[in-house]
């Protein structure tokens, strides 16, 4: 089973200084192409920037710490996560309820935003075909005078 951290930080179980594994674990990717992906950017680079930055990032980053792992069951661990559980709860109390009761109110609900929708879109509509006949009319002013 892959490993997950909370933060990107330096593998120990990397090969060269654990940069690559970090992020790796950190975003939850393969490690393997991860690492590939590393390595063509250092050879797209001429070696050397990607060298340099790769070292800069490794001084920067912490090691890996046994807080930073997240453990099967931890749902602490990502907002993304958190954002997700939030809206499979919301869909599954939306499952159980009442479907004749939701429906009806749905429907009123969905007739009146069309028409408030329908209304804007005219609006619009209206506004910018009166600047293009507005356009229209200075271009022809212009030819005319031309």
């Amino acid at each position: 089973m892959a490993i997950r951290t909370r933060r990107w930080t330096r593998s120990p179980r990397g090969r060269v200084l654990g940069v690559a594994t970090g992020l790796a674990e950190w975003r939850g990717f393969p490690t393997d192409i991860t690492r590939l992906v590393v390595f063509l950017i250092f050879i797209c680079t001429a070696f050397f920037p990607a060298l340099l930055v790769y070292l800069i990032i490794a001084v920067i980053l912490p090691e890996q710490t046994e807080a930073d792992i997240i453990r099967d069951g931890d749902t602490t661990y990502s907002s993304d996560y958190a954002y997700s559980t939030r809206n499979r709860r919301s869909y599954s109390s939306y499952k159980n309820a009442d479907d004749a009761t939701f429906r009806e109110k749905t429907d009123e609900d969905l007739e009146r935003e069309y028409e408030e929708l329908k209304k804007k879109v005219e609006s619009m509509e209206s506004d910018v075909f009166d600047k293009e006949k507005e356009w229209d009319a200075r271009f022809k002013d212009e030819t005319k005078n031309n």
